[in-house]
């Protein structure tokens, strides 16, 4: 079966082009069925296609010569959206050319672009940055807001929950997610009086997820949650933290395996152990974030990552468009209820949204 299309910003990321199409190759090399639409510099996309003469049958370039910066205020690259690659490729979403974009550019200037050009889905405030993080459990955890909000109330964090479980569903296969809100401890009269309110809401409400209340940050990876909710600014620390953990454990290896002869001698007797541990760490395996609630599919890949990594963030979108995540979304909050949201007292709330 041959996917819908997907955009691909082809110049967004460190390296830009050359990585893009590279990775988007690599995904088709495991699954022939994905078309795509590449935008950005025409000259420099067909130079990569050179390099992968499968990918020319499956992919059509929209001529973009126009970038958007890293470090470019969303609010500067919103009025260039109609002349810049991260903006055509959202906008081919919303004109329905095609039914998923993905970028590795500028993450605050992406989810700008994309709510004000496809919106939030019936019932959703505010959408929220979702990835996947590595775990010693049986799957990946799906944790948000990664950055998207860094003010979020009990409602906020209610919808996070209902979109990361139906995220969860589809890349753990469990009909029943696990779900916990992240906080500074487990007891109920822990943490602030939104994430107190939005525990009761959430234990009321019945939902297609296992909820039982909070998390503290250092399970977040043990294997015993599914999707970790909380607002973006904590999100966001919480992910850096991890990520810095991470290189300092892979380089005091690597450190330690190359101070003596004996460590290298070890190194070589325990290297099936330190690769096991490399790919596990590696953030180019857990590439892919998503940018939920809105209507329609956006996915971040990070701007460092590699060919691998871009191709991974590929087929996150592919999951999300076969199992349709707006629809699953939909359904659940049309189980919660309107009424539900309104008994936290809390109505909608439409503060600015803040990406890392």
């Amino acid at each position: 079966m041959t996917l819908p299309r997907i955009a691909i910003d082809a110049m967004g990321g460190d390296e830009g082009v050359r990585v893009m199409v590279h990775g988007a190759a690599e995904a088709r090399r495991n699954h022939d069925r994905f078309r795509f639409l590449l935008v950005g510099d025409e000259t420099r996309i067909k130079a990569a296609l050179d390099e992968h003469p499968g990918m020319a049958s499956a992919s059509e370039i929209l001529h973009c010569d126009e970038v958007v910066a890293g470090d470019e205020k969303p609010s500067r690259a919103l009025r260039r959206a109609k002349t810049t690659s991260m903006g055509l490729a959202i906008n081919a979403v919303k004109e329905g050319e095609c039914a998923a974009a993905v970028s590795g550019g500028n993450t605050g200037a992406l989810m700008a672009m994309s709510k004000l050009a496809l919106r939030t889905m019936p019932g959703i405030d505010r959408p929220a940055l979702a990835g996947l993080m590595p775990s010693l459990g049986d799957n990946d955890v799906v944790m948000l807001d990664l950055g998207a909000n860094t003010d979020c109330d009990a409602r906020n964090l209610v919808q996070f929950a209902i979109m990361g479980a139906a995220y969860a569903r589809i890349v753990t296969g469990k009909p029943q997610p696990r779900v916990r809100l992240l906080n500074i401890g487990t007891e109920s009269i822990k943490g602030t009086d939104n994430l107190r309110t939005a525990s009761q809401l959430l234990t009321d409400a019945g939902l297609a997820m296992e909820f039982d209340g909070f998390i503290e940050a250092d399970k977040i990876n043990r294997g015993e949650v599914d999707v970790v909710v909380t607002d973006g600014f904590s999100g966001n620390i919480a992910l850096k933290a991890i990520e810095g953990s991470a290189r300092f454990v892979t380089d005091l290896l690597k450190t330690a395996f190359s101070s003596s002869l004996r460590s290298k001698i070890g190194f070589l007797v325990s290297r099936p152990a330190t690769e096991l541990l490399r790919h596990h760490l590696d953030p180019n395996n857990h590439n892919g974030g998503v940018f939920l609630g809105l209507n329609g599919v956006i996915v971040k890949s990070h701007g460092s990552a590699n060919a691998k990594g871009v191709a991974n963030a590929v087929h996150v979108t592919a999951r999300l468009l076969e199992d349709d995540i707006t629809t699953r979304i939909a359904a659940d909050l049309a189980e919660l209820g309107e009424d539900a949201l309104r008994d936290s007292g809390q109505p909608a709330s439409n503060g600015e949204e803040q990406s890392k």
